[in-house]
């Protein structure tokens, strides 16, 4: 009989789950709320009756089910240690979903498992040594080092969006100042065209947008055509390619992924990002080349790098 694997992308507001094979083929999808409002046990409940309406839509046996999960994750115990937006703190998320569906169980971080999923069936998969940056309200990531997902001590480590670019810059979030997420998330560069538009009542920005509904494409949109558009996007890559020149200079992966909403600008964002790059990496770009790219599965990185979790070979 087929085996497949069952990958879950567990979110704030729902839980994105896929029926993945060993070579990364989708057989079917589905979504469910997460229902964490009412507590670990209550999202559980709803977790179990997605998969089990997964199964109903594939032959074959569920040889495992893997779990992307916000939040601190302790991996080897298949407990989420903290996760805030889920209220869950302790939580055995692992051993309450073996217990009920009945096969091994296992769980990581949402951005780990997304970039697990890029480096096996994406824009990573023909490089040992990857890293997916993803661009959203904060800055996440994953790193894999010879084929294999990284995760730190205590799978506590990874934590991108929170090394320091600005020394005594915007207050984080996490209580640090200047963190890579409030210069580099979709977040910050909404804020930052935000505060040009209100700087300049002249600029082009204003004919489509206000300064209450611009986005992180506004600044993109208007860049070729508007002095301030195009002064905010190279704020934006200048603090980005900071960012990545750090990770590219600690891990020398032989690609950078970038994934979120702010990726979806392509070759906008990462031409000007690898030009920088080239020029500031230590010893050059010629030896050792890092390439910037855009991750390639989107919505269903998640999914998919939560089911390559219980691949033999991962």
């Amino acid at each position: 009989m087929k085996k497949y694997y069952l990958g879950l992308d567990i979110g704030g507001t729902f839980v994105k789950g896929a029926c993945v094979t060993q070579l990364g083929e989708i057989l079917a999808e589905s979504k469910c709320p997460t229902g964490c409002e009412d507590g670990g046990a209550a999202m559980c409940d709803n977790i179990v009756a997605l998969c089990k309406e997964l199964q109903s839509k594939v032959k074959g046996e569920l040889a495992g089910v893997g779990a992307g999960c916000p939040g601190m994750i302790d991996s080897s115990k298949g407990v989420v240690r903290f996760a805030g937006n889920l209220n869950l703190k302790n939580f055995p998320l692992g051993e309450e979903l073996q217990k009920r569906l009945g096969v091994p169980v296992k769980i990581t971080n949402d951005a780990n498992a997304a970039a697990l999923g890029e480096a096996r069936f994406g824009a990573g998969k023909n490089y040992k040594n990857s890293i997916l940056v993803t661009l959203g309200t904060g800055v996440g990531g994953g790193i894999i080092i010879d084929g294999k997902l990284f995760e730190g001590g205590c799978s506590a480590g990874t934590e991108i969006g929170h090394m320091v670019i600005e020394r005594h810059g915007d207050i984080c979030t996490c209580g640090r100042r200047g963190c890579f997420e409030r210069y580099a998330s979709a977040s910050a560069l909404t804020r930052r065209t935000k505060y040009a538009m209100e700087e300049d009542a002249g600029s082009s920005m204003w004919t489509k947008y206000t300064s209450k509904n611009c986005t992180g494409k506004t600044a993109f949109e208007f860049m070729d055509s508007d002095r301030t558009a195009k002064e905010v996007v190279d704020w934006y890559i200048k603090y980005l390619a900071c960012g990545l020149i750090n990770l590219a200079n600690i891990f020398r992966p032989e690609v950078i992924m970038l994934g979120g909403g702010v990726a979806a600008q392509g070759e906008r964002l990462t031409k000007p990002v690898q030009d920088i790059l080239d020029r500031e990496i230590f010893g050059g770009n010629e030896y050792a080349q890092v390439t910037v790219v855009t991750a390639s599965l989107g919505n269903t990185a998640g999914s998919v790098g939560a089911a390559a979790l219980c691949f033999s070979d991962k």
